[in-house]
């Protein structure tokens, strides 16, 4: 396993003990930027009109696209730690 790799998953378990919750936007950053570093691109269909929590979801992550894994994974590493610090 890469270093990187494995520093992208320490950042996945360190976001889950954060004392405060943080903000939507951070939030849809954090979702993005774990779903381009773990999966790639988006894919398969955009949620339903009335998903509005999904449909903030997809739409975060496809604005990610074309970002390679390794430069999503780093960025989502490097939040982590700004919010855990």
């Amino acid at each position: 396993m890469s270093d990187l790799k494995a520093r992208f998953d320490q950042a996945a378990k360190d976001i889950q003990s954060l004392a405060e919750r943080p903000d939507n936007d951070t939030l849809l950053r954090l979702y993005a930027l774990y779903k381009q570093g773990s999966e790639g691109d988006v894919s398969g269909p955009k949620p339903g009109f009335f998903d509005f929590v999904g449909t903030a979801k997809y739409e975060a992550w496809a604005k990610l696209s074309g970002t390679s894994q390794d430069d999503a994974m780093q960025k989502y590493v490097d939040l982590v730690k700004n919010l855990t610090a």
